[in-house]
């Protein structure tokens, strides 16, 4: 018998809160039979294994009479907690709500208690649309209609039926533009997450194809809350993959007006109100908009203590996630990388307290973060097992923007670290890996060709040479709209710099940040379209 399964109902009671687990055994303690319930027992024995262990669980409740059919016990335990997390989550969630009173005008209707039903789906039709949850609304409809039939259309008139068909189209054309509005949303994120940012005039006219199936003359002020945050986020989504990162931090700032206007969208769309706030970061920061940035940060680590999290892992884990990759690149791109390297202790634990449950992408962004700090320090060891633990993650092989520039770093690092024998290798499988993925723009082009003549080079009169070179073909391509790109991952021009001037990377950071700051970003809205 296995010992290290993957069990749903460990991982279930595992992942509960003390006031879940809490609110589990007073819901079982009404339920008991005889002098001990036999679910709370197992429950308590399970919840204290580090891994689940079925041999050990057999053996501590051998000739229980509960082990004889234990595939069925499991299940019902597993319903059982589902049951109690449901009524301990009744009255926060609007959807349950919205289905407890469907489910009890229900009732009330198999019980002909049809004046009583029609108050109950009134009620809930009217929190639905409130709450905007148009999907529950046309099932309440449906409800509506039903009850109305049974009654023999007694108590309508002509004028109520246009009503209703009217109403019905509403809420309809409400729910299609959602629908519209996701899958365009999708297929743009899609085209994102595994190709990044335009790197060519082919691969923009992807991203404009997406975009142009926009429906036209919109506005936000008609639309559902929802809609409204799919069609800025989609519009700040384009811009920031064409590279216009003035044009994507005006929607993505409509899109927090639309949070701020609505009352009480903030609540029920944690996950969406994080994230977005992590996008205003980052392209805020790279606008050199460095009091907003900072601004947007503490709202986003103010959300533990002003929304109550501790119930909801998801959204911890994504909380965890979003905060630690920002964090680390705001320091990074003001050159501050002690304060970084500070929360990596922290942001180790956290890593393996999520485990698997981060996704891979989001993981190997923090990680790659991680890996420059090391670098940055000149810890080029400590660099390389970061770079490691992206490059043999199995799961990120349809990600290939992020494991481009893992491979590029990982010669940086190899490079520094002096492994002439081991170099010419990592070059060859670098180039084998870009070609095949169609991503030797000339960013890579050119960073290659430096590494293999650096390989080549055995004075230091050459080498310094080879990194003023670097330097000035990497400074000709950033101001490509298309190639500067690259520099948003890590910053290879200064670390060039560095070399030439036999300063610091850190410092050169620092300064090239203090510089910026003096410039102030102005965004024309009158040019967005």
């Amino acid at each position: 018998m296995s010992t290290t399964v993957k069990e749903g109902l460990f991982e279930l009671i595992r992942s509960l809160s003390k006031s879940e687990k809490r609110y589990f055994k007073l819901i079982s303690s009404r339920h008991t039979i005889g002098d001990e319930n036999n679910y709370v027992r197992l429950f308590d024995y399970i919840a204290k294994q580090v891994e689940y262990n079925e041999e050990a669980l057999f053996k501590e409740f051998k000739n229980e009479a509960f082990l004889n059919r234990f595939s069925i016990t499991k299940k019902r335990l597993y319903d059982h907690i589902l049951s109690a997390l449901d009524a301990f989550y009744s009255s926060t969630s609007i959807d349950a709500q919205i289905y407890k009173l469907m489910h009890s005008a229900e009732i009330l209707y198999t019980k002909s208690l049809y004046d009583q039903c029609g108050r109950i789906l009134r009620s809930a039709e009217k929190f639905a649309e409130k709450h905007e949850r148009h999907t529950l609304i046309i099932e309440i409809r449906r409800k509506k209609k039903k009850l109305l039939e049974n009654n023999g259309y007694s108590d309508v008139t002509v004028e109520a039926l246009q009503e209703i068909e009217e109403r019905d189209a509403f809420f309809m054309k409400q729910l299609e533009l959602y629908n519209q509005l996701w899958k365009v949303k999708s297929d743009l994120f899609f085209q994102l997450t595994r190709k990044g940012k335009a790197r060519t005039d082919e691969e923009r006219e992807q991203f404009e194809n997406i975009f142009k199936r926009l429906p036209e003359n919109l506005k936000t002020v008609d639309m559902s809350f929802d809609s409204a945050y799919l069609y800025n986020h989609i519009r700040s989504a384009y811009w920031f993959a064409c590279g216009d990162l003035e044009k994507s931090y005006f929607y993505i700032k409509a899109n927090l007006l639309t949070f701020e206007e609505r009352e009480g969208v903030i609540e029920s769309n944690l996950n969406s109100y994080f994230s977005l706030l992590t996008n205003a970061i980052y392209v805020s920061e790279e606008l050199g908009c460095h009091v907003d940035s900072t601004d947007f940060l503490r709202k986003l680590k103010e959300i533990p203590s002003k929304h109550k999290l501790e119930h909801n892992e998801d959204l911890q884990i994504k909380l965890f996630a979003s905060t630690s990759s920002i964090e680390l690149s705001i320091l990074t791109n003001r050159g501050e990388y002690n304060k970084a390297d500070s929360l990596i202790d922290i942001i180790k634990e956290n890593l393996h307290l999520f485990g698997d449950k981060i996704s891979p992408v989001r993981k190997a962004y923090i990680q790659f973060k991680i890996a420059t700090i090391k670098l940055a320090q000149n810890d080029f060891s400590g660099s390389l097992k970061w770079i490691n633990k992206i490059l043999n993650d199995t799961d990120l092989d349809e990600s290939e923007d992020i494991l481009s520039y893992t491979h590029i770093l990982d010669l940086l690092a190899h490079l520094e670290l002096k492994h002439n024998e081991f170099l010419p290798y990592s070059l060859k499988s670098t180039m084998r890996f870009l070609k095949s993925r169609n991503r030797l723009y000339s960013f890579e082009k050119v960073f290659l060709q430096f590494v293999s003549k650096r390989i080549k080079c055995n004075n230091n009169i050459d080498a310094e040479k080879l990194w003023e070179d670097l330097y000035k073909e990497l400074s000709a391509i950033k101001e490509d709209s298309f190639e500067g790109l690259a520099m948003e991952y890590f910053d290879f021009i200064s670390w060039a710099e560095s070399k030439i001037k036999k300063t610091p990377f850190v410092d050169v950071v620092s300064e090239k940040h203090r510089m910026k700051s003096r410039k102030k970003v102005v965004i024309h809205t009158n040019e967005i379209v």
